[in-house]
């Protein structure tokens, strides 16, 4: 392997800086390269996306309309039946995607809900889809009770650099995140981490943000970047806005940095142009939520999806049974054997 697509777990963050640095068009040559001897380069994965409990939910994420702590006005609503929550999936499943994840409003699962949860996962996966759930903080007996049920992926961000995390978030510790990852990948689920550009953070931070998901043992085999949606009644709804451009870089860098992960195009995208959208899919972004709604969060719908992949010639992964995506042994290899630990304070 060259050096581009060395699979490593070793990253600086003066190396990171650096390649943030680099002229734009550079940097998404080079992207755009290790995205080619990974993947293919006209495919996209694409997941859908339902919120199965939504609001009043007791963390303080600065970004989210569903906490409790924040008025914007978002109706509230119990955990969602087994049959309903099926009955989306099968349009989902009708639909051309091939994940459905299911989102809860929670710090983390109550007790009384995990048969219903576990249901889910089995009906869900009886449909032919892959699963995905984002529920909080797991402890290790509720990520083994999930895998069993057959989750194939977990989703929690860490959402930005340590640093910057307590500027976001002060009822959940930046360990705690890592400490749900480590109990995901003990039970045997794939990983959905990354992070969200636009809050407020420098640059160093979105650094940051990168080189601890390139650190983990394991890279994350999805990883969403998202745009922040600046929602009225919640603290970050008058930041700045992102440069497109600098939300490219970030793309760009975490396909380098981790060249056999699913780089997701995920939240914000109603707001952005086809073009910026394009310049995304280059840098090495190759997932998409379908839908017009991400938990609560306006998404862009499936026809003007398909408008925009059919005007770039990017058509929509299939389901492969073992998800290798032309990955050499060797580099499956090496994202199975690194040690299952995480602690903040090493990378």
């Amino acid at each position: 392997m060259t050096e581009s697509t060395q699979v490593r777990h070793d990253w600086t963050l003066p190396e990171v800086q650096a390649l943030f640095e680099l002229p734009f068009i550079d940097l998404l040559m080079r992207a755009q390269t290790v995205h080619r001897q990974f993947f293919s380069p006209n495919q996209v994965q694409a997941s859908s996306l339902l919120s199965i409990k939504t609001g009043a939910c007791p963390e303080d994420c600065k970004y989210c309309p569903q906490s409790g702590h924040y008025n914007t006005e978002l109706e509230k609503e119990k955990l969602m039946e087994v049959e309903r929550v099926l009955a989306e999936a099968r349009e989902v499943a009708a639909s051309g995607a091939t994940r459905f994840c299911m989102g809860a409003a929670w710090k983390n699962p109550p007790e009384k809900d995990m048969p219903l949860l576990e249901e889910m996962v089995r009906g869900v996966k009886a449909l032919g889809l892959e699963t995905c759930m984002t529920l909080g903080m797991l402890s290790a007996e509720q990520s083994d009770r999930l895998a069993d049920a057959g989750l194939d992926y977990y989703n929690h961000n860490l959402d930005t650099s340590p640093e910057f995390y307590s500027e976001i978030i002060t009822t959940r510790s930046y360990q705690d995140r890592l400490d749900t990852l480590h109990h995901v990948r003990s039970a045997g689920m794939k990983v959905c981490s990354g992070g969200i550009i636009g809050m407020g953070e420098q640059a160093s931070d979105r650094a940051g943000l990168l080189c601890e998901l390139a650190n983990l043992p394991m890279h994350p085999e999805s990883v969403p970047i998202n745009m922040l949606v600046k929602v009225p009644g919640t603290p970050l709804e008058n930041v700045e806005d992102t440069d497109p451009i600098e939300f490219v870089r970030c793309i760009a860098v975490a396909r380098i940095l981790m060249p056999t992960s699913h780089v997701r195009l995920s939240a914000g995208r109603e707001t952005m142009s086809d073009e910026t959208q394009a310049l995304a899919f280059m840098a090495g972004a190759n997932s998409i939520f379908y839908g017009d709604k991400l938990l609560t969060t306006a998404n862009p719908g499936q026809s003007r999806d398909e408008q925009l992949l059919n005007k770039l010639g990017i058509g929509i992964e299939p389901l492969s049974g073992d998800n290798s995506n032309g990955v050499s042994s060797s580099s499956q290899q090496a994202q199975r054997t690194p040690p299952l630990y995480y602690n903040a304070s090493l990378n």
